[in-house]
């Protein structure tokens, strides 16, 4: 039996998950295929170099979703703010990935024998996120007279705190970064998480007594553990499509993205595609807008190759993946999105929705109800017309 004061480093293929499940309506509704186009506040999450197009004074964004028939809860709180130098937009964000009242019965049974319900009580698995993202615009000299291009970069110092009661607590941190090009109607994008290698250091903490019914039951006891997240890549790339209406007060476009997710942590088995010690998972999103205050948007991603459950000698596989609709619709300063979601399971899928929230606020001049950058692009087009007029 290990000693109770061992300590074990885990390289595990599936280590921090629930900082990959998405947030943000639009993300979910096009299966995450968000690296390239993605420009608002969930840009911490999905790339942090999007953060640079955040041209609001300041954006909220809010989503809270159940999972299993609300037994596991997730929450997410970001925020996002240009910076007083406007050199740069800051964001800070919370996840909260949690199953509440855990009936934990390690000491229901008493050491005579019987049976005490008393000494049951409701604890919680948790994990927790913090992200503190900075991203901005670089301009490149070589690129100065191109209004079709642009380029942007940005990173997240990532924090990591996970519970499971008062047994046991986990501390991690690592830094994802993240680069966004925009060249005419093409958009690329890349997202290097956790690019320096995040460990998540675990220490537990049992009583005498939670020690001996471990022990009885053949479960190991240590004091520390280490988890290993090793470095993710997402690539990405999409093409805006506008519409053209003969109305010029009506403005819509179609955008198709397609990223790919690339683990280093080994050969993952189901994954369609393996090569050495990466394993890929490409991610397929569609977006309609209209105007841009209505918008429609279908997704596919997560695909497995799997065992057919109806072929009874188990050597059959199939492909299965997941598939994603949604939709959004921008009311003055909010902008309400919705995503419907099904598990990949072959017989009972099992259906999620996802409803966000983005509030964009902007100063006002209190008297006329204009915002400051309203009142300097005026300003601006009135001094350009008086030049012309000296000339």
């Amino acid at each position: 039996m290990p000693s109770l004061n061992g300590i074990y480093a885990q390289q595990r293929k599936y280590v921090n998950d629930f900082l990959y499940i998405g947030v943000g309506g639009r993300g979910l509704g096009m299966s995450g295929a968000q690296v390239a186009s993605v420009s608002d506040v969930t840009s911490a999450f999905w790339n942090p170099a999007g953060l640079a197009n955040v041209r609001n004074d300041f954006q909220l964004g809010l989503m809270h979703s159940e999972y299993f028939s609300s037994i596991a809860k997730y929450d997410y709180l970001g925020t996002a703010f240009p910076m007083r130098n406007k050199k740069g937009v800051l964001g800070i964000s919370l996840i909260r990935f949690a199953i509440d009242d855990i009936p934990y019965t390690l000491n229901l049974i008493q050491p005579d024998g019987t049976v005490d319900y008393s000494k049951i009580k409701a604890i919680s698995a948790s994990d927790y996120a913090g992200l503190i993202t900075y991203a901005r615009k670089v301009n490149l000299k070589r690129y100065a007279d191109r209004p079709d291009f642009s380029l942007n970069v940005g990173g997240n110092l990532k924090i990591i705190y996970r519970n499971i009661g008062t047994m046991a607590n986990a501390w991690g941190a690592g830094i994802d970064l993240g680069g966004q090009a925009r060249l005419g109607k093409w958009k690329l994008g890349a997202n290097l998480k956790d690019i320096t290698t995040t460990y998540t250091l675990w220490s537990f903490s049992f009583t005498d007594r939670e020690k001996q019914v471990l022990a009885q039951n053949g479960n190991e006891i240590v004091s520390k553990s280490t988890e290993v997240n090793t470095p993710r890549i997402i690539l990405g790339g999409g093409r805006q499509f506008p519409i053209r209406f003969r109305d010029s007060s009506r403005s819509a476009y179609i955008l198709p993205e397609l990223n790919l997710d690339i683990t280093t942590d080994g050969k993952r088995y189901g994954n369609i595609a393996n090569a050495g010690a990466f394993s890929f998972d490409p991610r397929i999103g569609l977006e309609f807008g209209y105007n841009q205050l209505f918008f429609i948007r279908a997704g596919v991603g997560n695909f497995q190759r799997v065992l057919n459950d109806d072929d009874s000698t188990n050597t059959e596989k199939r492909t299965m993946y997941q598939p994603s609709f949604g939709l959004g619709v921008k009311i003055k300063s909010f902008v309400i999105e919705y995503a419907f979601s099904s598990l990949n399971v072959q017989n009972s899928p099992l259906y999620s929705h996802f409803i966000s929230l983005r509030l964009d606020i902007n100063k006002r001049n209190s008297d006329f109800g204009i915002s400051n950058s309203d009142l300097d692009n005026q300003a601006r087009d009135i001094n350009n017309r008086i030049n012309q007029t000296n000339k």
